[in-house]
């Protein structure tokens, strides 16, 4: 009976266990711990999203300026001439230093009639 017997100390005595009862409760312990960690996350939660503040009021929230609503400018731009002073610019001269102006035509360009668009837009093509 030496390898048949788990002996295990509960309370201070000492019982007799089965190595199968033991083998096939183990899932069930391990379940037990899972859900025991389970609901003990979720109280966690829950204090912790107690101590939060709620949401904002509707006078926390942005209202429009006294003017009304900020509307978008759309205009065609052209960038102004490079110097001619002689110098060569290095591209980190450039960067940022180059200026536009609102240009003379402010047409849209359109694209041809049988034109595709971009290439790869999966247009037909000219024909």
């Amino acid at each position: 009976m030496g390898g048949y017997y788990a002996f295990m100390d509960t309370f201070g005595r000492e019982i007799a266990i089965p190595h199968e009862v033991v083998a096939g409760s183990a899932p069930f312990v391990v379940g037990l711990l899972i859900t025991a960690m389970l609901v003990v996350a979720v109280w966690w939660g829950m204090r912790v999203r107690a101590r939060e503040p709620g949401p904002p009021r509707p006078e926390d929230h942005p209202h429009l300026p006294a003017g009304g609503a900020v509307h978008e400018v759309s205009e065609m731009r052209e960038p102004d001439e490079m110097p001619h002073n002689g110098t060569v610019l290095t591209p980190h001269e450039l960067h940022g230093n180059v200026s536009s102006r609102r240009a003379k035509d402010q047409t849209r360009p359109i694209w041809g009639r049988n034109s595709s668009g971009g290439f790869g837009s999966g247009g037909l093509g000219h024909h």
